[in-house]
C-alpha cells in the first residue's frame, strides 16, 4: 500500500487514480503522517461490501440460534429500554 500526502493526490489525482484503477494499487492519503482515507478499486470496495454483508448475515445467524433458547418473558422492550437511558426527554433526533 502506497502512501500519499492528501497535497500531492490534490496535485496528481488523475496519476493516482489511475494506478488504483489500471494498476491494481492501493493508495492511503495522509495528513500530517496518519492516513485519513485510502483509494481502493470499485473492485476492491465491492469485495469489502460483500465481506461485510457475510459477516451481518453469519452475526444475524448466531444471534437466531442463540434467541431460539430464550425464554420469551426475559425480553425487555426497546422502548423500556431506551426510557431508562434517556428519561422522559429523549435526546436523540429521529
Amino acid at each position: 500500500m502506497i502512501k500519499v500526502r492528501v497535497s500531492e493526490a490534490r496535485r496528481e489525482l488523475s496519476e493516482h487514480i489511475n494506478r488504483v484503477a489500471f494498476g491494481n494499487e492501493r493508495i492511503v492519503l495522509t495528513r500530517h503522517g496518519k492516513g485519513v482515507v485510502a483509494l481502493v478499486s470499485v473492485e476492491d470496495a465491492e469485495y469489502l461490501e460483500q465481506l461485510e454483508r457475510r459477516e451481518d448475515a453469519e452475526d444475524m445467524a448466531i444471534l437466531s440460534e442463540r434467541l431460539k433458547d430464550t425464554d420469551p418473558s426475559d425480553y425487555i422492550p426497546h422502548a423500556e429500554i431506551e426510557a431508562e437511558i434517556y428519561g422522559d426527554a429523549d435526546p436523540r433526533p429521529r
